[in-house]
């Protein structure tokens, strides 16, 4: 094995050895704790650490990366302290992530390391945010993801790919190859000859190095540094290696033929560097020795330290509070006010956001010239320029994944949906990453989703879905539904003021049809807060979006009939005190949504009256809802499929009680 010791002095060469035997002698020491029960889980990473030491030794300490559950060498190389990080990993209050994720599922702002989520691939995506961040802030830096070989089978590594190389981004994208993704063989996992060939169909420059060539590793991450960012491009490095345990120490290894790890065993990274400096003159035997014996004294003190915390105590006050990060004030609506288009109100809420926040970017498909399918955007991209309103490739993964990326580096942004139906191709990112970031590990997710949905427009099963319930049963997110102009502005300001991830839901079939006053300057609504529209003695419907239109024109229409109707506008988290009132003024509610009755969110708020405010209900809580299919295309389906249709006959069911 050569090694190319270019550039560097006889002290690097020594220090580059210390980093590379302190993951190996804590893996030792973490495998005899495991045995004795005083951890819980182990991913080995022995006989890989060349690639993860030789990367992050590469890298400037505030360039972010973001490791895999087998990269140790990563969080000692960053200096992360051994004590801190035994706490972790036995599920301590006082490691990383507040006993809240295991092994290497966590990250650190201090050190810019992200943490991985089990799901692999999103991770990419995330690198490509923060590689975003720096061009646009002019910086001269890098972000570096770790996937496997198995990650590279996932759609998020084609797309987050394909949006770096796209965008011309400097991340570095390294694929520890090492022949197995759990027990399946890369025979089984992809067909080319090595994964770097794929770089080629990405346009983007791809080296092959050997995984357990220290030296190699570190020169060609430096190499491959400066090029991302000297021409503003990505870089896909394979790093070849082997892995020498199970998957996870429970997994066991019989299905490796055993000669393999005798070959590997030749290749072993730390021997091989061990050579190379005992026959460079730089270190004898003695002198490993003298090293490895410091480092397990270090490596025995902080474990004692680490495993002499108390036991961790449920809190369930501290547990809710830390699913979100704090919001900002309200700022209430001041001046003048003027007669907007519900579609008019969003466009100026955009604009004044991006005015106030000059960190906000707004990424989507066809949202720049084109000012998207439904023009809300329309002349931004004139007035603050392509850095900030971005076409996306088709990738709903990747660019949320982005916008996550994009969080870190201190960014706000906005991601459109074209139409709310293909947020399902950018789920995992949301539910998994943005959702659980901040009750993981206290970074919060500043991005908002926008979802033009709902019916009433004939567009049939893949353009018109109500989708919101999907959402409002994951913690960490929250999720508004405005039915007014001033509400659609108020609310989007108020989402993208907030650091926390929002997922905006707009009526298409109110963008043109509605109008009403809105402030023209800039202000925010409480998100979380209900609006009662009207007070009512019969029955009380509780609704949001077109559902607010439906009770208004029925009421009209029904004079006879005292409707109190109250607009939750947010649907997570949700205002139970107005709810509550609706219920104690009639004693008769009914839950009226677009979505489709079963699990639609009608159940979650029927539910929950019915478990605290059974003793005001006059009668039982109705749902009003869509029906139970696919929303149809022509008029006369889509008409008695939507709960509009069933008004009527609800709210004289409910009468009769």
């Amino acid at each position: 094995m050569h090694f190319d010791r270019s550039n560097l002095s006889d002290a690097q060469l020594i220090s580059f050895y210390k980093a590379l035997v302190f993951p190996r002698l804590i893996e030792e020491k973490m495998l005899l704790l495991l045995r004795q029960g005083k951890i819980s889980k182990w991913f080995s990473g022995i006989g890989q650490e060349a690639i993860a030491v030789g990367a992050t030794l590469a890298l400037e300490p505030d360039e972010w990366i973001l490791p895999l559950h087998r990269n140790l060498g990563v969080f000692t190389t960053r200096e992360m302290p051994l004590d801190k990080l035994l706490l972790q990993w036995q599920g301590s209050e006082h490691g990383y992530s507040k006993g809240r994720e295991r092994s290497f599922h966590f990250g650190s702002r201090e050190h810019h390391i992200c943490g991985m989520i089990s799901h692999l691939g999103p991770q990419l995506s995330i690198a490509d945010g923060i590689a975003l961040a720096h061009q646009l802030k002019k910086e001269k830096k890098v972000s570096l993801a770790f996937t496997g070989e198995g990650g590279t089978s996932e759609g998020e590594f084609h797309e987050a790919l394909n949006v770096a190389a796209v965008w011309g981004l400097p991340v570095i994208f390294l694929i520890e190859n090492n022949g197995y993704g759990l027990s399946t063989p890369v025979a089984e996992q992809y067909h080319c000859k090595n994964l770097v060939d794929k770089a080629i169909g990405y346009g983007m420059e791809g080296v092959q190095v050997d995984g357990n060539n220290l030296l190699e590793v570190y020169q060609t991450i430096c190499t491959a540094r400066a090029y991302a960012i000297q021409e503003q491009k990505p870089v896909l490095i394979e790093a070849m290696t082997f892995r020498m345990r199970g998957h996870e120490e429970a997994s066991g290894v019989k299905y490796v033929p055993p000669a393999l790890f005798e070959e590997w065993a030749k290749k072993d990274p730390i021997r091989q560097y061990e050579t190379f400096l005992e026959e460079s003159g730089l270190l004898s035997a003695s002198d490993m020795t003298n090293i490895r014996d410091a480092l397990r004294q270090h490596i025995e003190t902080d474990v004692a330290k680490g495993l002499a915390d108390t036991p961790i105590l449920a809190d369930t006050g501290k547990e809710l509070a830390d699913v979100y990060a704090p919001a900002p004030a309200v700022i209430s609506a001041t001046g003048a006010s003027s007669e907007k288009r519900f579609i008019n109100a969003i466009t100026e809420g955009l604009t004044q956001a991006m005015e106030t926040h000059p960190e906000l970017i707004l990424m989507g498909q066809d949202i720049a010239e084109y000012g998207g399918a439904f023009k809300i955007t329309e002349g931004l991209v004139a007035r603050f320029g392509k850095d900030r309103v971005r076409n996306t490739p088709l990738c709903e993964s990747a660019i949320i994944g982005t916008a996550l990326g994009l969080a870190l580096a201190g960014f706000k942004s906005m991601v459109e949906m074209q139409f709310a139906d293909f947020v399902s191709c950018g789920f995992n990112q949301i539910v998994n990453n943005l959702a659980k970031i901040h009750y993981r590990w206290g970074q919060p997710a500043d991005v908002v989703i926008r979802m033009p949905a709902g019916g009433g427009v004939g567009a049939g099963p893949f353009h018109s879905q109500s989708n919101e319930a999907w959402f409002t049963h994951i913690p960490g997110l929250k999720v508004v539904y405005p039915s007014s102009p001033e509400d659609a502005k108020g609310l989007l300001t108020a989402a993208i003021a907030d650091p926390n991830p929002v997922m905006y839901f707009e009526h298409k079939a109110l963008y043109r049809s509605i109008s009403g006053h809105v402030p023209e300057n800039y202000y925010t609504i409480e998100i979380g807060k209900a609006s009662l529209i009207q007070p009512g003695e019969d029955i009380s419907i509780i609704t949001y979006g077109s559902g607010v239109h439906w009770a208004l024109e029925y009421a009209a229409l029904h004079p006879e009939v005292s409707l109190g109707i109250l607009d939750l506008r947010t649907l997570l988290p949700l205002d139970y005190s107005a709810i509550q009132a609706m219920v104690a003024a009639t004693g008769k509610v009914l839950v009226l949504h677009e979505d489709t009755l079963t699990g639609g969110f009608g159940a979650e708020i029927s539910a929950w009256i019915a478990e605290h405010c059974f003793h005001q209900l006059d009668a039982p809580v109705m749902r009003c809802a869509s029906l139970d299919t696919p929303i149809p295309f022509a008029g006369a389906l889509e008409k008695n499929f939507l709960a509009k249709s069933r008004l009527d006959q609800c709210i004289q069911q409910l009468m009769t009680w």
